[in-house]
């Protein structure tokens, strides 16, 4: 296999006349000099250069160089400019771990105005907090806090969870035993709905039948789907209820119910404070919004 440091070494040798020259242009020893040479000549079947006193190209030799010379400098001026473009912009690389979801609502729209190279991962925050805490992510956008040694909690926004349902659901009767107040009746209409779950552990509707109802959802999900976006999808063409943060339910989907109690939930941006720079901590909280 060829090797691009012998034709770097070819060109050098073919415009300076001279091993020891070519030597110092390369910032390489003469023997790799003449090491680089033998090797290009042994590969190419041809004697390139005649060592005399002073080192002559043979016709060969000189072919050969109107062949590469072009194509050298092209690459040696794309590595120059790449080289500068590094040097000028120095920008720090970020992980990041977020749910997908938040991820895709709110901070998409924001993902160019950060100065910094963003590697993302997305999935749930309990996993990407372990991450976090093996050093494998920079930041996380967190759902809940933990004891982690070191790792700092910063709010960034409180989420609100809602009942969303397809846009053509008839909610007539709910809507006459909520302003009833008639819990039980309102539980019963919303139990036999089809229902959407985003885990099969029901942890989110959990959440908001023990602020409304004070129990456990009886709830027998229709569609367990780990993705948000696709259960809000799945909801435009088929009549169904899901639970879901209120930033993301669009406008062709129904807000069902807010809750009689509203069933929140806290945001942070967290890291672990002795492995991020204060430079990336500021850029992260311009990014989320703290």
């Amino acid at each position: 296999m060829v090797n691009l440091e012998w034709y770097r070494t070819f060109k050098a040798v073919y415009q300076t006349r001279s091993l020891t020259a070519a030597a110092k242009a390369l910032f390489i020893s003469q023997p790799n000099v003449s090491q680089h040479l033998s090797s290009l000549e042994a590969h190419v079947g041809k004697t390139l250069f005649e060592r005399k006193p002073r080192i002559v190209p043979t016709e060969y030799g000189k072919l050969f160089y109107t062949q590469v010379v072009e194509p050298l400098e092209k690459l040696e001026k794309v590595e120059a400019s790449f080289n500068a473009a590094c040097l000028k912009t120095q920008l720090p690389i970020i992980r990041l771990g977020a749910v997908q979801e938040y991820f895709q609502a709110v901070l998409t729209e924001h993902i160019s105005d950060i100065d910094a190279n963003l590697i993302l991962s997305f999935g749930r925050t309990h996993d990407l907090l372990a991450r976090l805490h093996r050093g494998a992510l920079d930041f996380v956008v967190a759902t809940k806090v933990t004891d982690y040694k070191n790792v700092v909690f910063e709010e960034i926004r409180q989420e609100r969870f809602i009942i969303a349902g397809s846009e053509g659901i008839d909610t007539g009767e709910f809507d006459q035993y909520v302003m009833e107040e008639d819990w039980g009746k309102a539980e019963a209409w919303l139990l036999s709905q089809t229902w959407f779950a985003y885990s099969a552990d029901l942890a989110v509707e959990r959440r908001f039948w023990q602020k409304n109802f004070a129990k456990r959802p009886a709830i027998q999900p229709y569609c367990v789907i780990p993705d948000m976006n696709i259960i809000l999808k799945s909801l435009k063409y088929t009549n169904g209820l899901t639970i879901a943060a209120d930033y993301l339910v669009e406008e062709e989907l129904k807000v069902v119910w807010n809750g009689n109690v509203p069933s929140e939930n806290i945001l942070y941006l967290a890291y672990d404070k002795t492995k991020v720079t204060s430079e990336m901590v500021g850029l992260m909280k311009r990014f989320v919004g703290i």
